[in-house]
């Protein structure tokens, strides 16, 4: 049998491909990522009594959608680069913007501090622990999304890792929010991001060991 031949019985007698897989292990991956911090986050920490009190406050919804927004440009990282040979390009810059803009708000709002009492604004209450709780409340997202990219075939798995795991702290920290009472940008805009690299970093670290294909 010629080759050509060969090729052509092979790909008449290859199953249809379900192009609709990978949005599917991708949705599987958020929605359990998500479900699993906010249970994570009620059963450790729980929900921060005057909840009702401060949805109504529009730096509630600020602060929300900072971590919000970091997420979704992760997502759209992870699913470029988990596609074999693609490159993000200037698409960190979606990363990049909802972090300039809480950064600026932070820096307007410090400037307009006194100067004595910048440090505690910057330090809020909880920034020992804040960073920590995040990386704890993102392992469920972790997970899940580190478990939908392997399915893929990413060609940069370090990076892949990374943006898996930006995500997943992302993630995390729109569930923290839901307990947080820190409600100062210099805080969050600041310390909730460090609890965002703390799974970016671990998931550089692993991606080259849990996405190898």
């Amino acid at each position: 049998m010629k080759t050509d031949d060969l090729i052509s019985m092979l790909a008449r007698e290859a199953p249809a491909v379900d192009h609709r897989v990978p949005a599917r292990r991708y949705a599987t991956a958020v929605l359990t990522g998500a479900a699993g911090a906010v249970l994570l986050m009620a059963c450790l920490l729980g929900l921060r009594p005057d909840l009702g009190a401060a949805v109504r406050l529009p730096m509630f919804w600020f602060r929300l959608g900072y971590a919000a927004t970091i997420g979704t440009a992760a997502l759209w990282l992870v699913i470029r680069l988990a596609r074999p040979g693609a490159t993000v390009g200037s698409r960190w810059a979606a990363v990049a913007a909802p972090i300039a803009a809480a950064w600026a708000a932070a820096a307007a709002i410090l400037a307009r501090t006194a100067a004595d009492e910048r440090v505690a604004a910057w330090l809020g209450h909880t920034w020992k622990v804040c960073p920590v709780l995040i990386g704890i409340l993102s392992i469920p997202a972790f997970v899940a999304m580190m478990w939908a990219v392997r399915g893929m075939a990413p060609t940069r798995p370090r990076v892949a890792g990374a943006a898996t795991g930006l995500f997943a702290g992302a993630t995390a920290t729109v569930a923290y929010c839901l307990h947080c009472p820190e409600m100062a940008p210099p805080f969050w805009a600041f310390w909730y991001l460090v609890g965002m690299l703390v799974p970016a970093a671990v998931g550089a670290l692993a991606g080259r060991r849990l996405l190898r294909w």
